[in-house]
């Protein structure tokens, strides 16, 4: 009779777990048609393609926890201006809210709802502002350039704003094992292990074992940013996606078909071949069994950093 108890308890306790990740992923869906209609909207009253605007808020909201001068919260977006972007760098208010004196300093910050105050708080004011920024440059690339004045900002940008006018949408999360479940293979988490080739190292990646030729899959919707010959890596390739995360498959015995860099690419889409290359001139192979060295960096707006994929490819190893 207990033990009864205990099973249908369980069986009670799986079925609103799954009902609360069901509700989380359909709130999570409502609030991205959310953003896109408005960044729609906002494309309908000022010319300016959604899919820039998206790019932009998509961006900040990737970098937004990494900056200690975003400390506002708005229903929809992300969007973050620093005091002296808004105000103007002399500006002696703090986040001032006064068109004439913002202007007189060379701030950038509008009234975006019509009330006569331009005011950090609102995000009418805030997303008013970005949109009037960009569309006072005739090019989009300049305008992000003189806005981050970041070269890598500028190209993750473009990237995200290419993906969400491919696809048009910015609902992109969709995931997937880097290598075929048709083939074996196995992994354990071995990142952060010690390596010596080419001087002492840690490990920036999760080896996952595999014969020759398995075939690799892209991990996610992204961008090839770098294909080719790495003396550590050898043949590797370089994926960003809409989350300023940079996928990174090495020791590769070759690519799939003619893709290049610039290219887009879908979770599943198989991108090349697992190998043994590496650890010499591009062509050296056979030093190490063949696997496919799989690291995830993030790019928090100032620097990239490895994290642990493990994780990860052990959510996306239980996805149907």
């Amino acid at each position: 009779m207990k033990r009864q108890i205990i099973v249908s308890f369980m069986a009670i306790l799986v079925c609103m777990l799954s009902s609360i990740n069901v509700s989380a992923e359909a709130n999570e869906q409502n609030e991205q048609e959310i953003r896109q209609k408005l960044y729609k909207d906002y494309e309908q009253a000022s010319g300016v393609p959604w899919y820039q605007i998206a790019a932009v808020d998509q961006y900040e909201r990737n970098t937004y926890k990494f900056r200690e001068e975003c400390t506002f919260k708005y229903d929809t977006i992300s969007i973050c201006f620093p005091n002296e972007i808004w105000s103007g760098p002399e500006n002696p208010i703090y986040y001032d809210n006064n068109s004439l004196t913002i202007n007189l300093f060379g701030g950038i910050g509008k009234d975006g709802d019509g009330d006569g105050i331009a005011d950090i708080n609102k995000e009418e004011d805030v997303m008013y502002t970005m949109v009037e920024y960009l569309r006072s440059y005739n090019d989009f690339e300049a305008a992000i350039s003189s806005y981050y004045q970041k070269e890598q900002t500028l190209t993750i940008i473009k990237e995200i704003a290419m993906l969400f006018e491919h696809f048009d949408t910015i609902t992109l999360d969709k995931r997937s094992l880097p290598v075929s479940r048709h083939y074996s293979y196995s992994f354990s988490d071995n990142y952060g292990t010690a390596r010596s080739w080419g001087g002492a190292r840690s490990h920036e990646g999760i080896d996952i074992f595999a014969g020759y030729s398995t075939p690799v899959l892209s991990t996610a919707y992204g961008v090839i940013e770098i294909m080719g010959w790495n003396d550590f890596g050898g043949y590797r390739i370089g994926i960003r996606d809409i989350y300023n995360t940079y996928q990174y498959y090495a020791h590769l015995q070759g690519f799939e078909g003619n893709i290049k860099e610039g290219d887009i690419v879908e979770p599943g889409q198989v991108i090349g071949y697992v190998g043994s290359t590496g650890y010499g001139k591009e062509g050296t192979s056979g030093k190490f069994p063949p696997h496919l060295h799989f690291g995830l960096y993030k790019y928090d707006g100032k620097c990239e950093w490895a994290f642990n994929p493990y994780p990860h490819l052990k959510r996306w190893e239980k996805q149907k």
